[in-house]
């Protein structure tokens, strides 16, 4: 069994995958915000 120490430890390879994970959902986030607005919008101006 690995040491708890061992897993909990970052290697350094890590941070780059960290950081391209982080930027494809603030990209995700930005345009799902962008989608929801845009169908609330069409909503108003279609369904009042």
């Amino acid at each position: 069994m690995a040491d708890a120490a061992e897993s909990t430890t970052p290697v350094a390879n890590d941070y780059n995958e960290h950081n391209r994970t982080f930027e494809i959902f603030i990209k995700l986030l930005k345009w799902g915000t962008v989608a929801v607005s845009v169908v609330l919008i069409l909503m108003a101006i279609f369904l009042l």
